[in-house]
């Protein structure tokens, strides 16, 4: 539902999924606007920006936000915020309760009135953390986005006080002034899911102290973790890869290939462990103290309540995802290490294609029709916002030196628009992340209409409109497929996407859960981090796949680990949610599109009970995650009958 306390959040957070394998969410912090002489969208030679036969990719105009990085209008509003957020703290600290008792509607105003200071601040974070990920590797756009950090920082602290407050206001005043004032009760959701952060709440002093160090603690880490990845090259055959296209060849025909990859990984994650071990277990006790601090009892719960979801739910979930490991994960790679014609796989042979499967780059354009094609069959309003992406230049989906990995959508504020990152390679999955980013974007925009303060949808919900863009296009595919080697080509494609998104991101989630609480007595070396991780990849993988030799490396580059903990099960989530509801969906009469359109449009005003209700679901029931998982299973069963 709501947005936590603080409500302002000076991190750049967008829904992130990556290359190669995992999905991840999240990207981080940190500095005084100072002037800069370059424009936000700098040129690239042709041998930087990847066309080949993919097409002309586009790259994002980002001057719905501002027109650069110098801009008066960033200046003007920067300044803005901070008078702004002066007068608000001036205005109203330590009157809230007496407003609320008051009949003049003073409180509404209030609250209108930080929700304008959200929805500025949100617009200057947004615009330097969309900066800094289009070229992570540049100093002035790092130094850029460490400025603006740094002062969103010191401004929203003035603003800390706000949410604090509202929730030492009693229960009754407050119910009573939402049922005296209109424009007050508007805002019932947000201030109803606030009170839900009330017995996590520290005393004034103490939560302004947590924030204000936010950007040389935590945030610091994060931003040295994704400087230091972004800068790590793999040699491969003589070249001098970056992560994304090093994972890329792991999808790759040629297994000698798959494997050189593998062993670069591998030799650039063993150089860095030092590193990556030291921000990992830095942030682990840096959460531990803040969960200490706040009174969670376990290692989750924080994440929980950010996502507006019972503990037992979750357990739920990833119990019938352990119990249909062997039916899924361990039955699949079995099958697939056959049609490989070994007796296991090795973990670069993993995502290798069929060997009987065509392979050939899609281009953009055919992209966009495909995805667009998909979503019009399903609802024409669902492409024509989507379609606004590619006509606004609201996607940057070119390769470029330094930019940010992996793909993500950013929400920015409801009185802009999201913008979709991709790193477009032209490969069948990177069509269907398309399809799962403009899913995302067109879920925004419809619940942008919430205002800011209402329309962050939380992680568990805001992963089903892209997980069902992908459905949508992945059936669409599906239909069209003429020859059974398409057919099983597609069937194969799915089912080990929905395993990197369920049973992968479970195991995520248990290899989080270990690293936590064991880290809760003491620093973990590098060589306990690394069995952690082969013990829970290989229970979720099973026996068909060797897991040898320097893949105790491979948890240092997921970055949900470091910028969101425990983020990932909400894939998982997202994705046995999706499965249910698409079979409401083929079995529905007419309607099904309207109530879908309905749950997006409610943002974060509902829980996930209200939002399933029209549809019959509820994922407090354990059967519920079952029919989920058995989508899946239905779509081994077919391949194996194919055998």
């Amino acid at each position: 539902m709501g947005k936590k306390v603080p409500a302002i959040s000076v991190e750049f957070d967008p829904f992130r999924r990556p290359s190669g394998d995992p999905r991840r969410p999240a990207f981080p912090p940190s500095h005084e606007i100072v002037p800069m002489t370059h424009s936000v969208r700098p040129t690239f030679s042709a041998a930087e920006t990847a066309v080949d036969e993919t097409g002309a990719l586009p790259e994002w105009n980002l001057s719905d936000l501002y027109p650069a990085m110098d801009s008066p209008e960033l200046t003007r509003d920067v300044e803005r915020a901070r008078a702004d957020a002066e007068a608000f703290q001036e205005r109203w600290r330590g009157r809230l309760e007496e407003a609320a008792k008051a009949e003049d509607g003073d409180l509404a105003a209030a609250v209108a009135s930080f929700e304008a200071l959200e929805e500025l601040l949100g617009r200057i974070i947004s615009y330097a953390g969309l900066v800094y990920s289009g070229d992570t590797s540049d100093p002035a756009r790092a130094k850029f986005y460490g400025d603006i950090q740094s002062v969103v920082t010191d401004i929203s602290s003035r603003l800390l006080f706000f949410p604090l407050e509202l929730n030492r206001i009693a229960d009754a005043d407050m119910d009573a002034a939402m049922d005296r004032d209109p424009a007050l009760a508007h805002y019932r959701p947000w201030l109803v899911d606030l009170r839900l952060d009330k017995p996590y709440q520290l005393e004034d002093r103490v939560e302004e102290l947590f924030h204000e160090k936010a950007i040389t603690g935590r945030g610091a880490f994060n931003r040295l973790f994704d400087e230091t990845l972004t800068s790590l090259r793999f040699t491969v055959d003589g070249d001098d890869l970056a992560l994304e296209a090093t994972l890329n060849i792991l999808q790759d025909p040629d297994r000698e290939k798959r494997r050189k990859a593998a062993s670069a990984l591998t030799n650039v994650f063993s150089e860095n462990l030092r590193t990556f071990t030291l921000i990992t277990n830095t942030l682990a006790k840096d959460k531990e103290i803040s969960d200490r601090w706040r009174g969670f009892e376990d290692v989750a719960d924080s994440r929980h309540l950010a996502n507006r979801v019972e503990r037992d739910v979750v357990d739920a979930l990833s119990q019938a995802v352990t119990d249909a490991y062997p039916s899924i994960s361990h039955r699949y790679y079995a099958m697939k290490a056959k049609w490989l014609g070994q007796d296991v796989l090795d973990y670069w042979d993993r995502n290798a294609p069929l060997p009987d499967s065509t392979r050939r780059d899609i281009s953009w354009d055919e992209a966009r029709h495909t995805v667009l094609s998909a979503y019009s069959g399903f609802a024409p309003e669902m492409a024509s916002i989507a379609e606004r992406f590619f006509t606004n230049d609201w996607i940057d989906a070119a390769i470029r030196p330094g930019k940010s990995p992996g793909a993500f959508a950013h929400p920015t504020v409801p009185s802009v628009h999201p913008y979709v990152l991709l790193n477009y390679m032209g490969k069948p999955r990177d069509v269907m992340t398309l399809a799962h980013e403009l899913g995302h974007g067109v879920h925004q925009v419809l619940a942008g209409r919430q205002g800011a303060l209402m329309a962050a949808t939380p992680l568990t919900l805001a992963e089903t409109a892209s997980v069902f863009g992908e459905m949508l296009t992945f059936r669409s595919l599906l239909d069209q497929a003429t020859t059974k080697a398409e057919r099983k080509t597609l069937l194969a494609s799915k089912v080990e996407d929905m395993i990197n998104t369920v049973v992968r991101q479970i195991a995520f989630y248990q290899f989080e859960r270990a690293l936590h609480e064991e880290r809760r007595g003491g620093e973990l070396t590098t060589e306990r981090i690394g069995e952690i991780w082969m013990d829970i990849q290989k229970r979720s993988l099973g026996p068909a796949l060797r897991l040898g030799d320097g893949y105790e490396t491979y948890w240092t580059y997921v970055p949900h680990f470091i910028h969101s903990p425990f983020y990932v099960y909400a894939y998982a989530f997202g994705d046995c949610l999706v499965n249910s509801l698409y079979a409401v969906y083929e079995n529905s009469e007419a309607g099904f599109q309207e109530k879908y359109f309905e749950m997006l449009k409610a943002g974060g005003t509902k829980h996930h009970s209200e939002l399933l209700q029209p549809f019959g679901l509820d994922a407090s029931d354990p059967a519920f995650w079952s029919r989920g998982l058995a989508m899946i299973s239905g779509f081994i069963d077919e391949l194996e009958a194919m055998d």
